[in-house]
C-alpha cells in the first residue's frame, strides 16, 4: 500500500486552512462536516493543515517543522496525507483513495458506489450497532458471532448490504435460524492476478479462519483473506509444479 488508510476523529479539534477561493472552501465545509473547528492562524496548535495557497512552500515547510500533517491542494509531492472522495450512508462511510494520482478517477468510482449502495445501508449499520449485546447472547462465542454476521450479511444472504432492509431485518434475523457456517475448501490459482479468483473463491478467502497455501501462492492474492486469519503453509504440490499454488481455506464451527 502507498498509504494507510485511517477514518480521523476530529471531535471538536483546530484544523489549520489556509488559503481563499473554492478549494480552501471546500475543506472548510468538509472539517466543519467531521466536526472539527476551522482556524486560519497558522500557529495553532493543530495536527491537520489543508494548504491552498498558490505558492506554499513556505508555509508548508514551518508547518511540517512544528509537526503538523499537511495536505497541498493539487501538489500531491508536497502532501503528507491525501483526502478520498466520499460516499456516506449514515454511519458508513466508504473512502476512494488513489494517493493523490488522480483525484478525478476516485470521484468516477464513488458515483459508481453511490448507484450501488442503497440509502438504507446507514439504518442497517445502526442497526447492527444497537443489537450489539443481542448478538453476544444469541452467539457468546466471537468466532460463532462473526460467523453468523459474515453469513447472513453475505450477497443473498438476509442482510444483504445491497438489498433494501426496514429497520425491523436484524431483529428479525436474530430471531430466526442460525446463519453460522463451517467447512473447508481447496483451490488451485490459475494464475497470479487476485482479479482471476472465482467470486466463491474471494468469498471464501475474506470469511476463512485459516488460510493453508503452499509457497508459490503470491501476496497480492493472501491479502484478499481476513486481516487476522491464521496462515499455514502447505507442503509444494506434485500435479501442477508450474502453477502459483493450491489453498486450502477453513471456516471453524
Amino acid at each position: 500500500m502507498h498509504s494507510l488508510p485511517l477514518f480521523f476523529r476530529l471531535n471538536g479539534q483546530p484544523v489549520i486552512v489556509l488559503g481563499e477561493g473554492d478549494a480552501a472552501e471546500a475543506k472548510r465545509r468538509l472539517i466543519e462536516r467531521a466536526g472539527g473547528l476551522v482556524t486560519q492562524d497558522e500557529t495553532a496548535a493543530a495536527s491537520l493543515a489543508f494548504v491552498a495557497l498558490d505558492e506554499p512552500e513556505a508555509a508548508v515547510a514551518r508547518l511540517k517543522a512544528r509537526g503538523v500533517l499537511v495536505n497541498v491542494v493539487d501538489r500531491p509531492e508536497l502532501c503528507q496525507f491525501t483526502v478520498p472522495s466520499l460516499l456516506e450512508r449514515g454511519p458508513v462511510l466508504v473512502a476512494v483513495g488513489t494517493g493523490g494520482v488522480s483525484a478525478g478517477l476516485a470521484k468516477a468510482l464513488r458515483l459508481r458506489l453511490e448507484g450501488l449502495l442503497p440509502q438504507s445501508l446507514g439504518a442497517l449499520a445502526d442497526a447492527l450497532g444497537a443489537a450489539r449485546t443481542a448478538m453476544r447472547q444469541r452467539w457468546p462465542d466471537g468466532g460463532t458471532r462473526r460467523r453468523a454476521l459474515d453469513a447472513a450479511l453475505a450477497a443473498g444472504g438476509v442482510l444483504d448490504p445491497l438489498g433494501d432492509h426496514g429497520a425491523q431485518a436484524v431483529s428479525e434475523w436474530l430471531d430466526g435460524a442460525d446463519q453460522s457456517s463451517t467447512g473447508a475448501a481447496e483451490f488451485t490459482l490459475l494464475s497470479d492476478d487476485p482479479d482471476d479468483l472465482s467470486l466463491r473463491q474471494a468469498r471464501w478467502l475474506g470469511s476463512a479462519d485459516v488460510v493453508c497455501h503452499e509457497p508459490g501462492v503470491p501476496d497480492a492474492v493472501l491479502i484478499r483473506a481476513r486481516a487476522d486469519a491464521v496462515r499455514q503453509s502447505l507442503s509444494p504440490g506434485e500435479a501442477a509444479p508450474a502453477l502459483p499454488g493450491r489453498i486450502v481455506v477453513i471456516r471453524r464451527g
